[in-house]
């Protein structure tokens, strides 16, 4: 029979609150180092995998409408072509044609508008 590992007295207690109740826990260092969890913004176009960047359609200041496409990415030996989630306008091009970007990377910002159908 095996023993059980006792906790040590010297251990420090958190509080953790989850939805309104708190909890008396023992926070390990990898979640206190975690990265954070946030609001996906909109006006943001991350890539959503690691590729290079072969062909660019836009420009900073031009007008686009849902639907138009961005650029296209190279990855794993296929063309991955990105579109635009909103319409508005480019207000950033982070990349160039042949820049190879990691997963998560800005690729592109926009000032999104609502337009009247």
């Amino acid at each position: 029979m095996k023993k059980k590992e006792s906790i040590s007295k010297d251990v420090e207690y958190k509080m953790l609150n989850i939805e309104d109740t708190k909890y008396k826990t023992i926070i390990t260092k990898k979640f206190e180092n975690r990265k954070v969890w946030q609001i996906a913004d909109p006006s943001l176009v991350a890539s959503l995998i690691p590729g290079t960047v072969s062909k660019l359609y836009v420009n900073e200041g031009d007008k686009i409408i849902e639907g138009d496409k961005l650029l296209v990415i190279d990855a794993m030996k296929m063309k991955n072509t990105i579109k635009v989630p909103y319409s508005g306008v480019i207000r950033k091009v982070n990349v160039v044609e042949g820049q190879s970007i990691p997963k998560g990377y800005i690729m592109i910002e926009l000032d999104i508008q609502l337009i009247k159908v």
